[in-house]
């Protein structure tokens, strides 16, 4: 999966926004769990996917307030 966009995200209802969380949080948990075994290949994605988790959580909350541009 590659890093999401602010507008792909923006385009997201709050249904939507939860399940990519939440489907991004297992995905970082099974990254974790193959950095830990010697696993992963792909490093970077471990950081990508906890920032993906922070950028759909920033977008909710200031669509939640009114924020949104």
């Amino acid at each position: 999966m590659a890093e999401m966009k602010t507008s792909d995200i923006r385009a997201m209802s709050p249904d939507q926004m939860d399940d990519a969380v939440l489907n991004l949080k297992k995905e970082r948990f099974n990254l974790r769990f193959q950095r830990a075994t010697g696993q992963l290949e792909n490093t970077s994605r471990l950081r990508e996917a906890r920032r993906d988790i922070a950028r759909i959580k920033t977008i909710a909350a200031q669509k939640r307030d009114g924020k949104s541009k």
